[in-house]
């Protein structure tokens, strides 16, 4: 087995890698087959060998990158490493277990899709593209609470006499706020008052606003990590270089 690191400290097994990819794919389909009614009793027996044998997998491989990870903790409190451990957790609780309730957590098996978020350097770039836009976006979604939250004490102020089954609480008109700050609008809940109806405008227009900003913050920062992935190939071999000069 090829054993490489990033320079995060973190192993990259080689062709390995690849065969995991493929086993987190049949994870997902054997997933969706398991829904499906009226299986046969040989059929959820393979399914459930199958099962066992990927957990038996994954936690083989989160074993090894924990123990061949720089430092060990890096791994395990990192974004991946909590995935992967999230995504055999579930399976581990489950073995042998016959109460009823502990089968929630096998939804979270759906965590092993985001195990694919490890491979690709387009994944990659957009991750990077996250920390880099990480403050702003966490100022916008502070900004996007606050908004939703006066947009719903709005509405509840012009309609709730009107419709006092629909808009009784500021929490029920939170819905009202969320459908029509995210230009949904089911209509369940829209507003019959002309001051109802002038604060919903308002909120409309914010609301278009607003959720461009996220778009834009991601463009630059995806823009901002491409460059600097250019960079850094365009260093590499100055570096190589550097380094055979005796």
């Amino acid at each position: 087995m090829t054993i490489e690191r990033d320079e995060n400290g973190r192993p990259y097994f080689g062709r390995w890698e690849t065969a995991i990819q493929v086993l987190i794919v049949l994870n997902l389909v054997t997933f969706a087959l398991e829904t499906l009614p009226d299986l046969s009793h040989q059929a959820t027996r393979l399914l459930n060998g199958f099962e066992l044998f990927s957990v038996t997998i994954f936690l083989a491989e989160y074993a090894l990158r924990v123990r061949f990870s720089r430092p060990h903790q890096g791994y395990v409190f990192s974004f991946f490493g909590i995935i992967d451990l999230l995504s055999i957790l579930p399976s581990l609780l489950a073995l042998n277990v016959d109460l009823r309730s502990i089968r929630i957590f096998r939804l979270l098996r759906l965590f092993r899709i985001l195990k694919l978020a490890r491979y690709g350097p387009t994944v990659r770039r957009l991750q990077r593209a996250f920390e880099i836009a990480r403050d702003e976006l966490v100022v916008f979604g502070a900004v996007s609470v606050i908004f939703l939250y006066l947009a719903a004490v709005g509405i509840y102020h012009f309609e709730h006499d009107a419709q006092p089954e629909v808009f009784s609480s500021v929490f029920h008109s939170l819905w009202w706020a969320t459908t029509t700050f995210t230009t949904v609008g089911y209509g369940d809940a829209y507003p019959v008052t002309v001051g109802g109806r002038l604060f919903t405008f308002v909120v409309l227009v914010f609301g278009l606003g607003i959720v461009a900003v996220p778009t834009g913050l991601i463009a630059a920062a995806l823009t901002k990590a491409r460059e600097e992935e250019r960079q850094a190939a365009a260093s590499a071999p100055a570096r190589k270089r550097r380094v055979k000069q005796p």
